[in-house]
């Protein structure tokens, strides 16, 4: 590991120096930051990640290695990142490289011995914004200068830079259950959770035509996660409208929910400082019962826009921490969505019957 300074700037012209780990650069980006103490290769390529340099909040990042099996894409999605110990030492045995040797093939900046306490504390109070990393260059002027020119993530639509190119498909050839997947950004353990349970997943990319999808017939649509502003996103949104008309079963998680808002009328807002972890509280107001879940989104759906469509949805889910809106199905359709990630284990499956009922669900309407 590299024993040379790093810096960083936040975009209110904040200074902390720590020491650089991963490849020797610079980059930018939103900060945002994640309490989970456990799952950081997940994060590290979750494309709703793109675009922004992550913080974490628990002291050590690298302690147990990395392993190919546990990304959730292609390649590190994120831009840069912040911690308080790399930790180039692992204890997994099955483990296939350590976080150094990692972060070089994926070209990733990181600084660390950063008090990442203080970080998060004023990105708490002040809100997300823009920040820059450097293990080049020391000169803050120069930095402020770079960090000035990154444009801020509101308005930036982000989906199609890191959608699916091609048309691809999963699951088994004689599945029963056909399912049209819009690929905003995907996670590989939501394709996973659908395959498990019968269903044949074609992926299409984001800015693919309704007449496109529709003529692979599927049975039913799901919106995936992705990163960036879903009000940016009116491809998406006209596409939805059109899946909507046809009264199949949907299903949307995190910018899937926000882009099926949106679809129906309800606008979204860019949040404080967002919610992203593996221990956020979230009720159903359904059943009455708590799960802990995982999320990660900066965006949101818009509450006082909702109170004005109570006749169009129903609110599934609130987050006991901030009463958020984490949950909506369409009173008068087959679509639901939720705004945290049922797919991942916090450490139970809490959320995973999410899945059973819109399988549930598919079956039903082929009936």
């Amino acid at each position: 590991m590299d024993n040379r300074k790093a810096t960083l700037v936040l975009d209110d012209g904040t200074v902390f120096h720590g020491k650089a780990a991963g490849k020797i650069g610079t980059s930018t980006g939103e900060i945002c930051f994640n309490t989970g103490m456990t799952g950081y290769q997940e994060v590290f390529t979750d494309p709703s990640y793109f675009g922004q340099i992550l913080l974490t909040t628990n002291a050590h990042i690298g302690n147990y290695g990395t392993k190919g099996e546990d990304n959730e894409s292609d390649k590190v999605q994120i831009e840069g990142l912040i911690c308080k110990n790399f930790t180039n030492k692992f204890s997994r045995l099955l483990a296939d490289d350590a976080i150094q040797d990692y972060f070089e093939k994926h070209n990733l900046v990181a600084i660390h011995q950063v008090d990442t306490r203080a970080l998060v504390k004023r990105i708490r109070d002040k809100g997300a914004m823009n920040v820059i990393i450097s293990s080049e260059t020391d000169d803050v002027e120069t930095l402020k200068a770079q960090l000035a020119k990154v444009p801020k993530m509101e308005g930036l639509e982000l989906s199609s830079k890191v959608s699916t190119t091609e048309v691809y498909e999963l699951g088994a050839e004689n599945a029963t259950l056909k399912l049209a997947v819009l690929d905003f950004g995907i996670k590989r353990n939501i394709l996973k959770c659908f395959t498990e349970r019968g269903c044949h997943c074609k992926v299409f990319p984001a800015k693919t035509s309704f007449e496109e999808i529709q003529a692979y017939n599927p049975d039913g649509y799901f919106l995936s996660n992705g990163p960036g502003d879903p009000a940016s996103m009116d491809y998406a949104i006209e596409t939805i409208q059109a899946i909507l008309k046809e009264d199949k079963p949907v299903f949307g998680i995190c910018l899937g929910h926000q882009l099926l808002g949106l679809s129906v009328g309800i606008e979204t807002y860019k949040m404080h400082n967002g919610h992203r972890g593996i221990n956020h509280p979230v009720k159903n107001m359904t059943t009455g019962k708590c799960e802990i879940t995982t999320q990660n989104h900066g965006f949101g759906i818009k509450p006082s826009s909702l109170k004005e469509k109570l006749d169009v949805v129903d609110v599934t889910h609130v987050n006991l921490n901030d009463d958020t809106i984490e949950g909506i199905k369409l009173k008068n359709g087959k679509a639901f969505s939720v705004q945290y990630h049922p797919e991942a284990a916090p450490g139970p499956h809490d959320s995973r019957y999410l899945f059973d009922d819109f399988v549930n669900l598919l079956k039903e309407s082929k009936q």
